[in-house]
């Protein structure tokens, strides 16, 4: 069966503000709590309203899901670098104390999940500096990051001697009952003991302190593909931070930031390049020596280009990261009035005013329309 659009699930535009989702999703979350709503459907709306949330609430994933829709997080994920996304991965418990404060737990699901519930690690972002020249012919950078590894020394367990946790006798949660917006409430939490597992040890890991996890830095190898803009974002799946309970390791979302070129503007795979051109140039028409970005080429400007006229050289721009296809590039021409002249060059201007060259079409209709106020 097909799934709803999350905007729909959600009853907000697709140009909704990232307040306006989160209040949408609050009042839905109230409404069919299956703590609170006991008809049926009640707890797979409730489901269906915290996937649409995970999604349209996270920057990426819904930037992927504007533009491919449910395909975007199917058989591994869309496009441009971004990864998939599982339905499975999403934790309730954790959204809804963000939005609710503690203690608003998961109520039904959290206990159909129990203790196997293993939570990915944490994803870690990178803003990467690139040069103009590196972005559009790709190269390889290498990044240092501090981040969580599986404890060697137990293997992620925190410990050695297993044995059932004594304070949630092994279910990875443990009951509270308090007052909440809907009247006195049980609601289930992460057992503060085993931090979820159902397991204890005898005797905790001197390494990781019982945490499963120890701090490393590691050095990664990347290769940037050509073409590669501001904002782009390139995914390492699996590179990011261990799991605290044997769950994935998260990603390495690296975002990029480009360098100005000193002569070459960039629009998407397009390029411009201002050529200055004097008066006599234009005028007359020439051939100039140009830069592009795989060396010089002729360009022929025409007799009577005016200022700002566009030449394109047609596949001289930059390939796309998801195409084989190459912009073009624009060459525009910039008439350039000389500000020092000398006396002979002054002479050969007024002699050039005075020849007759304001006859042009657009000085005659200036003219007239000044005649005839």
């Amino acid at each position: 069966m097909d799934k709803k659009d999350y905007y729909e699930v959600l009853g907000v535009s697709k140009n909704a503000t990232d307040e306006e989702i989160k209040r949408a999703f609050r009042r839905l979350a109230k409404q069919y709590h299956p703590d609170v709503n006991k008809e049926p459907g009640a707890a797979e709306k409730f489901k269906e309203i915290g996937e649409a949330y995970a999604v349209l609430s996270d920057p990426n994933k819904r930037q992927q899901y504007d533009q491919f829709g449910h395909a975007a997080f199917q058989n591994g994920g869309g496009a441009s670098g971004f990864g998939g996304f599982d339905a499975g991965d999403i934790n309730l418990d954790d959204i809804l104390n963000d939005l609710f404060g503690g203690g608003f737990g998961f109520g039904s699901f959290s206990r159909a999940r129990g203790s196997s519930a293993k939570s990915r690690g944490q994803d870690e972002r990178v803003l990467l500096n690139l040069t103009f020249e590196e972005a559009v012919f790709g190269c390889e950078k290498d990044i240092k990051l501090n981040l969580d590894v599986t404890c060697p020394k137990c293997h992620g367990k925190g410990g050695f001697n297993e044995k059932t946790c004594r304070t949630c006798g092994g279910a990875g949660r443990v009951l509270e009952q308090q007052q909440t917006i809907f009247g006195y409430m049980q609601t289930q939490k992460v057992c503060p003991d085993c931090r979820g597992i159902g397991k204890s040890y005898e005797n905790p890991c001197d390494e990781c302190r019982g945490k499963g996890i120890v701090a490393k830095t590691k050095t990664f190898t990347v290769t940037i593909p050509e073409g590669v803009d501001d904002g782009y974002q390139l995914r390492l799946s699996g590179k990011g931070n261990a799991s605290r309970n044997g769950g994935d390791a998260g990603d390495i979302y690296i975002e990029f930031k480009i360098a100005k070129h000193p002569l070459f503007t960039r629009d998407g795979d397009d390029i411009y390049l201002n050529v200055p051109t004097t008066i006599a140039e234009a005028a007359l028409g020439c051939k100039k020596e140009i830069p592009t970005l795989n060396g010089s080429v002729i360009l022929e400007i025409k007799p009577g280009s005016q200022h700002g006229t566009k030449l394109k050289l047609k596949g001289k721009g930059i390939k796309s990261p998801n195409s084989l296809m190459k912009g073009n590039m624009y060459a525009i021409i910039n008439i350039i009035v000389p500000t020092k002249l000398d006396r002979r060059q002054k002479d050969l201007l007024q002699q050039l005013n005075e020849s007759g060259i304001d006859e042009a079409t657009e000085f005659k209709n200036f003219k007239k329309y000044l005649k005839n106020r």
